[in-house]
């Protein structure tokens, strides 16, 4: 008896890996693709700042005061004779530090903070829940305008406040991933095997639990720098003469029928950043989700 194969069948397409994926996704989106690079055009600007601006963003001029946009200042000047566009790639630096390093720390403490009463549960998870419900109870403005008001102004201070306003909410979700997560045969199965506890949670609870955890970070960055820019433009965040998108609005809105370039240009360049954030947060949700991915 012989066998006989027939060679006509369809070949099966290989199953698409984790890279092909990541690559289609953020690459095989217009909105993606123009959300990256404006993110590289920011990053890049505010990394070259002492380079690429064409004034002090501190100098003041009395002959150069409310000027229009001009060969010399593009942007024009506000009603202390400063170039607008000095002051916008500069205080592109505070925006983007704010917006990035805050929702980082807020991850990390955040994520300490729920695997920690999602795995060990009992007195510490109810008090650990209790705490976060407290906090989440005031919209994150309300809270950090509260915290703002005690620190005071400052670099670190408005990181602190920012961290703080952000991390009841990767408690959660890090704390409602653990239970999920501790459920499973092979952290049941670890502890059983008498696994030191650190050595489980690094190994099987953390890696476990990122998506969501980075997911939510990639999508909070947008919000960190709308809030920065909204303690900035109520007084208690970046402090003048230093230059923030947020008091870069709020001078201007102070001379708004002087010069009605630096809301304009603030303006602009907040939304054109948070959107850019939020299309690539999207994308990045639509990689580490399961059943976006499948």
């Amino acid at each position: 008896m012989t066998l006989t194969i027939d060679r006509d069948l369809p070949e099966i397409a290989p199953a698409p890996t984790f890279s092909s994926h990541l690559q289609h996704l953020l690459f095989g989106r217009v909105s993606t693709i123009f959300a990256l690079l404006l993110i590289i055009i920011f990053v890049a600007v505010a990394v070259l700042a002492p380079l690429i601006a064409p004034y002090d963003p501190l100098q003041q001029s009395f002959l150069a005061i409310n000027k229009g946009a001009s060969a010399q200042h593009w942007l024009g000047t506000d009603q202390f004779g400063r170039d607008v566009l000095s002051r916008m790639i500069y205080g592109s630096r505070n925006s983007l530090i704010f917006g990035l390093v805050s929702p980082l720390l807020a991850a990390a403490f955040g994520t300490t903070l729920g695997v920690t009463a999602g795995f060990f549960g009992g007195t510490l998870d109810r008090l650990v829940s209790r705490l976060i419900d407290i906090l989440l109870a005031f919209p994150e403005l309300l809270l950090a305008i509260i915290i703002a008001a005690v620190l005071g102004g400052g670099f670190w201070n408005i990181v602190s406040v920012i961290t703080v306003a952000f991390i009841p909410g990767f408690a959660r979700v890090a704390r409602a991933s653990t239970l999920s997560v501790k459920q499973e045969p092979y952290v049941e199965a670890a502890i059983a095997a008498g696994v030191r506890t650190p050595v489980i949670i690094f190994r099987h609870v953390v890696p476990n639990i990122a998506a969501p955890i980075v997911v939510l970070m990639t999508l909070w960055v947008a919000s960190a720098i709308r809030l920065e820019a909204a303690l900035s433009f109520l007084g208690i965040g970046t402090q003048p003469p230093n230059p923030s998108w947020g008091n870069i609005i709020r001078d201007g809105l102070n001379n708004m029928f002087g010069s009605s370039w630096p809301i304009i240009s603030a303006g602009c360049a907040i939304t054109c950043v948070v959107l850019a954030f939020n299309l690539l947060g999207d994308a990045v949700r639509d990689v580490l989700d399961p059943e976006t991915a499948s």
